[in-house]
């Protein structure tokens, strides 16, 4: 079978000839530079994917949307108060932050020299609405406290937006689904009860038009810099699969199989101190087959985290592969 219709066969947990493995990188590290979608930052953005497809041949690519991270919307950004934002309009359906992107991922989908499938990166409404304040995910915590259900209107409208882009490029392109990124908010005075009642659904609306148009969507809860999550707050969120920091949420992909009840992604820390970027071929694929031990092949695609280091060397991230090459020719042999 193509390399796409094994990760497809994986993400609907159907038997599998060996287990799919995927990484992903950013390919622009400036973190100004990812929020602005400027010529040279784009042509950047097409040429990784096309070195990493050629060096790699991933079984599956995340498609980076670097360039494109922030979000357009001018009154967020001078937004003081909530208050400020009352009277927020949408961007629209026909902004050309929505078209660049469309744009973007016919691109990056041209770079590929195999049928392999492709998964575009998307970030929670609320990621995109603190990503704008200068006051951070604090200044977001605040709004939330100040006024909650202004703050639930807003991330509503920005939902829309993001439901408007996941559809266009889903539906103008072909490639297979959304990597949906959502994150607790990352401040202590938000519980998870007050996420559940004012952040939950504008992630749902988001994963809802994704689902609309595609079977194949990929939900990851963002562990990143140490970032920790209530895991049962995207316990029923609908995707094919979900990708979360198995260290530090203390969940093992056998664990997260139980708990969310579909295919998992990762199993590797995606640190410069894990074991994937300072071990030996012996320690990665070492850890490689205890997972597989662990999680079984039905129903798992071995990754990381999150984006791994840039420097890493890619052939540490084939010995991850070898082993699953391995375990299938193991599995054929006894039959």
């Amino acid at each position: 079978m193509s390399k796409r219709e094994l990760v497809l066969r994986a993400l609907h947990q159907q038997q599998v000839e060996r287990v799919p493995v995927g990484f992903w990188f950013h390919f622009i590290t400036n973190e100004e530079e990812l929020r602005q979608p400027v010529p040279a930052v784009i042509e950047r953005n097409i040429a990784g994917h096309q070195a990493f497809i050629a060096d790699f041949q991933p079984d599956f690519v995340k498609l980076m949307s670097d360039g494109f991270f922030y979000y357009p919307n001018d009154q967020i950004a001078q937004a003081k108060t909530i208050d400020d934002l009352k009277n927020i309009q949408s961007i629209g359906k026909d902004h050309t932050w929505i078209q660049q992107q469309v744009d973007l991922v016919k691109q990056q989908k041209e770079q590929f020299v195999e049928d392999i499938a492709a998964f575009y990166n998307i970030f929670a409404p609320a990621t995109y609405f603190k990503w704008q304040l200068a006051g951070g995910e604090a200044q977001f915590a605040d709004f939330l406290l100040e006024n909650p259900d202004l703050t639930k209107q807003v991330l509503a409208v920005i939902a829309e937006d993001i439901a408007y882009l996941v559809t266009a490029i889903l539906s103008q392109t072909d490639i297979d689904g959304i990597y949906l990124s959502v994150q607790n908010v990352q401040d202590p005075r938000i519980s998870s009860d007050a996420y559940a009642q004012l952040v939950r659904s504008s992630d749902l609306l988001v994963l809802k038009a994704a689902n609309t148009v595609s079977a194949n969507n990929i939900l990851h809860i963002c562990g990143y810099e140490g970032a920790t999550n209530d895991l049962s707050l995207y316990q029923d969120y609908p995707s094919a699969a979900v990708n979360w920091a198995v260290g530090p949420e203390e969940l093992s992909l056998a664990e997260g199989k139980e708990l969310f009840e579909r295919t998992v992604i990762g199993g590797f820390d995606n640190t410069v101190n894990s074991v994937l970027y300072q071990g030996n071929q012996t320690d990665i694929q070492h850890t490689a087959q205890a997972l597989l031990e662990e999680a079984g092949e039905t129903g798992v695609i071995l990754g990381a985290d999150c984006t791994v280091p840039s420097d890493i060397p890619l052939e540490y991230l084939q010995w991850v592969r070898e082993v699953t090459y391995q375990k299938a020719a193991s599995t054929s042999d006894n039959y």
